[in-house]
């Protein structure tokens, strides 16, 4: 059974995450200084979450243009935000799968921790299964 029960509740959980990162001043310079579009195509439910400096925190379509886009499932999605899949080792096995400049990507990296530190919270408050 998927982490998600549907569209909406991944929108929820998800979109509640990086919205709740932009009302961090601190990350929200970062991802403004960052200058990256950055989509989220997300199966298993189907969705897409943007992040986009012109936009914010979209879910569902979005008529910016991404410099990256990421392919991942709602339960990878899930255990990335846990902790439990590491973004090396996802797109080494193909769990993640990106187009787009790596090194954009890269300078998201210090916005991680504060991500993983939200989303155990985040999860528990939606019922998601947390180890």
């Amino acid at each position: 059974m998927a982490v998600f029960k549907d569209t909406e509740q991944m929108y929820e959980v998800l979109g509640g995450l990086f919205t709740s990162l932009m009302e961090n001043e601190a990350v929200l310079i970062k991802f403004l200084d960052a200058k990256i579009t950055i989509l989220y195509e997300i199966n298993d439910p189907k969705g897409q979450i943007w992040l986009a400096p012109s936009h914010g925190v979209v879910c569902g379509p979005c008529d910016a243009t991404p410099d990256v886009t990421m392919w991942i499932s709602g339960d990878d999605c899930h255990r990335f935000w846990l902790k439990e899949l590491k973004l090396p080792v996802a797109i080494a096995m193909r769990k993640i799968k990106t187009k787009g400049s790596l090194p954009k990507v890269l300078k998201m990296l210090p916005l991680l921790g504060p991500a993983y530190d939200a989303y155990p919270d985040i999860a528990r408050k939606h019922g998601l299964p947390i180890k």
